[in-house]
């Protein structure tokens, strides 16, 4: 019938306007956290940094956690799925003490925590050869030496370890003092082997995660890793200056 041409072409003009609305919103709020992008070829990207590339579609995940594991084929991935069963992985998580990017505080003179857990950090600090000071400054930017923190993802205490990372780790409870640090350590410790001492890498690995690390051939260009990795430099060199 003559009227259903005229109707379907208006039908059509109010989705594409709704779908034009929707992607605009998206791009919009495409700085406040980490993007979705879906490729033309159909590759998915996770990222929060720049502009979405062109003949993308973008859409915002502030609180998503997302997930980095290798292929059968032996490349990276990173997806918002858990992997299978079997699959080891790491989670990345950007609600750490010191990475939000937008954070107010001063780092080169918010207040330092020189005796906390003092015994603890040292012993552990010796055991597996890492600078105590980069012990300190990892603390104060996961945790600001709060033995009690949880963050929404699930991360524990002062050096915020995941459960799964704990498990691995030996730590049995990650909310004790003593089993935390040692724990962070160890896994920095980990981190730091992996990346030939290279402080910067290793830290932004104990963000991240290593394959991330891995992936980009050096800083994952997340804006929290990036903020998280800087500040940790800051407190590394303000500790050294108290040993």
């Amino acid at each position: 019938m003559p009227w259903q041409n005229p109707m379907r072409a208006l039908f059509s003009l109010l989705v594409v306007g709704l779908i034009t609305s929707l992607l605009l919103t998206s791009l919009s709020q495409a700085d406040s956290g980490i993007r979705r992008i879906v490729h033309p070829d159909g590759r998915v990207e996770f990222t929060n940094v720049g502009s979405a590339p062109a003949n993308t579609a973008a859409t915002t995940t502030p609180s998503q956690t997302i997930y980095s594991y290798r292929t059968p084929g032996g490349t990276m991935a990173f997806s918002d799925q858990r992997p299978a069963e079997g699959i080891r992985y790491d989670t990345l998580r950007f609600d750490c003490y010191a990475c939000k990017p937008g954070s107010t505080i001063n780092w080169h003179n918010t207040r330092l925590f020189a005796s906390q857990y003092k015994d603890e950090i040292e012993r552990e600090a010796q055991r597996f050869n890492v600078d105590p000071a980069l012990v300190r400054a990892v603390i104060h930017a996961e945790s600001a030496f709060n033995p009690q923190a949880r963050s929404p993802k699930g991360a524990q205490g002062l050096m915020q370890l995941m459960p799964p990372t704990a498990a691995d780790l030996g730590v049995t409870n990650a909310m004790d003092v003593s089993q935390n640090i040692y724990g962070g350590v160890k896994y920095l410790s980990w981190m730091l082997e992996r990346f030939n001492g290279d402080t910067r890498l290793a830290t932004a690995a104990y963000n991240a995660g290593p394959g991330a690390v891995q992936q980009y051939g050096g800083i994952p260009p997340f804006a929290e890793t990036q903020a998280y990795t800087e500040r940790v430099a800051i407190l590394h060199q303000r500790y050294r200056q108290l040993y």
